[in-house]
């Protein structure tokens, strides 16, 4: 991948729209992956709380920005 904006940015944004942190497990950054999924899995596994559904919402916009703005280091 090229860096910001290149076409697999694009794509790993759109994974992450069906499944969070999927786009940054193909972007092969694993722990943000892992952490964005857990986060997102438990908030909307206890929606009826209410607060945990809005930061797992917040979390899931937050997953599909960073990988949409992810800038390898080289």
């Amino acid at each position: 991948m090229s860096g910001q904006g290149s076409g697999g940015n694009v794509i790993a944004a759109l994974c992450n729209i069906f499944i969070p942190g999927l786009g940054q497990l193909v972007q092969g950054r694993i722990l943000s992956a892992l952490l964005f999924f857990v986060i997102c899995v438990v908030g909307y596994a206890l929606w009826w709380l209410i607060i945990p559904a809005i930061i797992a919402a917040i979390a899931h916009l937050w997953s599909i920005i960073d990988a949409a703005k992810f800038r390898a280091r080289v």
